[in-house]
């Protein structure tokens, strides 16, 4: 089979990349043909599942605040952003059919709030323009042949040549939706560099929260969301904190601090918040340091104010009739209830033993006291130490890939290995959560799948 463009890798970056260099052809009358190879039945499968569903397909901020999320080299993606920016690729989608709606943040959806109108609308422009889509197709060898152009080896023993090859194979995260690493391969044996991949946007796991906390194959510190909670986890799994301060420690030292929203899950920490940090905290692991999250429950308030009205809700509480004859770790529970959530306390105090101390004065006799100092410095500084995190198996993007130096940032074409094009997750950039990661999807395979077709269009 002969294609002039073959885009590896039927994801968010090469849809777009194979509509992109579609419609340039046809723009500029060129026959030339364009094929995308996807290993799984359906393109986009880890599109699917963006946004538990709801896929918040791109950010509308400006570059400005925009290359803020970005955690790698923010210039890099700059000419790509600016040849579609995020307010182009809402209009992409509004002009073939996709209603959106834009949320806090500036956060972009479906008007549907179901990713599958995302998909629909990428196959569906690609087939405007006479993009084949072979599914069930899966690529085992890229080579550059003598006279430029590319054989593409396939797993059922064929072989198919173009002149360009856009790699768009995505990174490791959610293999069970195609993503295995493959491009890395592909890209290394074309003479490129692989910056450390590891996972990113992932929960993290605090100790003593799962069960056994046993250290998987993927990595030293990779612990399998599978492994059971311990009761601990399962006292937090399933609770949220709203509007909280949370600072990553490296090695004891400040690393980072967020304020918002976090989520205790079956895998570990996670929401925003817990995505924001993760990154740092994960590479940080894999370089050997230890790490913790520190929780300020009451962030709009100072440790001296909070001590005050501590004090003042024990008092209410130890001086109200129906604590008469309530003991005191009743009576803590009581206080501890005016201050969180009820579901919270008893991880709370398991995880701040030193918020209640038991006193042995005879054989027989021990007096329980309720730290009201220590109550409040646990609210403003609850610390987990954190011992592992959830690997590629459900961490949201992977951090790290293909050297982007190698990499022309106006085309998206190698410098090493001409013909050859890169986008979305397989290169070394990753951004916070929000939008971030599939506008860059977008926008650089936008670019690629253009640039692929610009030059066939040169060449004619």
């Amino acid at each position: 089979m002969k294609s002039d463009i073959i885009i590896i890798g039927g994801g968010a970056s090469g849809l777009m990349a194979a509509y992109a260099a579609a419609k340039t052809l046809v723009d500029a009358d060129n026959g030339a043909s364009v094929t995308v190879f996807e290993r799984m039945p359906r393109p986009a499968r880890k599109v699917m599942i963006t946004g538990k569903g709801r896929c918040n397909f791109t950010n509308l901020k400006d570059w400005n605040e925009f290359s803020a999320h970005i955690q790698s080299k923010a210039n890099f993606l700059k000419p790509s952003f600016y040849n579609l920016p995020s307010s182009s690729v809402v209009d992409f989608f509004e002009e073939y059919g996709m209603r959106t709606v834009i949320e806090r943040g500036d956060r972009a959806f479906p008007a549907s709030y179901h990713a599958s109108d995302v998909v629909d609308t990428l196959i569906n422009a690609c087939s405007r323009y006479g993009v084949k889509i072979m599914t069930e197709c899966s690529v085992t060898a890229v080579r550059k042949r003598a006279d430029g152009n590319f054989d593409i080896d396939l797993a059922d023993g064929s072989s198919s040549r173009c002149k360009k090859v856009i790699i768009a194979t995505g990174g490791l995260s959610y293999p069970t939706t195609g993503s295995t690493g493959d491009g890395y391969g592909w890209a290394e044996a074309a003479g490129h560099t692989i910056r450390q991949c590891f996972p990113s946007l992932t929960a993290l796991v605090p100790r003593g929260y799962k069960v056994d906390e046993v250290i998987s194959s993927e990595g030293k510190w990779h612990i399998d969301r599978s492994t059971p909670l311990s009761e601990t986890g399962r006292s937090l799994c399933g609770i949220q904190l709203k509007n909280v301060g949370v600072t990553l420690l490296v090695e004891g030292s400040e690393a980072g601090s967020e304020f918002g929203d976090i989520d205790f899950t079956d895998g570990g920490i996670e929401g925003p918040v817990g995505f924001q940090l993760s990154r740092k905290a994960v590479k940080s692991m894999i370089n050997g340091s230890k790490v913790s999250l520190v929780i300020d429950m009451k962030s709009g308030v100072s440790l001296t104010e909070l001590t005050e009205r501590v004090k003042s809700l024990w008092s209410e509480v130890d001086k109200d009739p129906r604590s008469r004859n309530l003991r005191e770790k009743e009576k803590c529970r009581i206080l501890l209830g005016k201050l969180m959530p009820w579901d919270l306390i008893p991880a709370f105090t398991v995880y701040n033993p030193e918020i209640m101390t038991l006193e042995r004065r005879s054989r027989n006799e021990t007096k329980v006291w309720v730290n009201l100092i220590s109550i409040a410095k646990a609210l403003k500084s609850w610390k987990f130490d954190i011992i592992g995190y959830v690997g590629y198996e459900r961490a949201v993007v992977t951090a790290g890939g293909v050297n982007t130096d190698e990499i022309l940032p106006k085309t998206m074409e190698s410098r090493v290995n001409g013909g050859m094009y890169f986008c979305g997750e397989v290169m070394d950039i990753d951004s916070d959560t929000g939008g971030y990661n599939l506008q860059t999807a977008f926008c650089t395979g936008f670019l690629a799948g253009q640039s692929a077709a610009s030059s066939l269009n040169g060449a004619e």
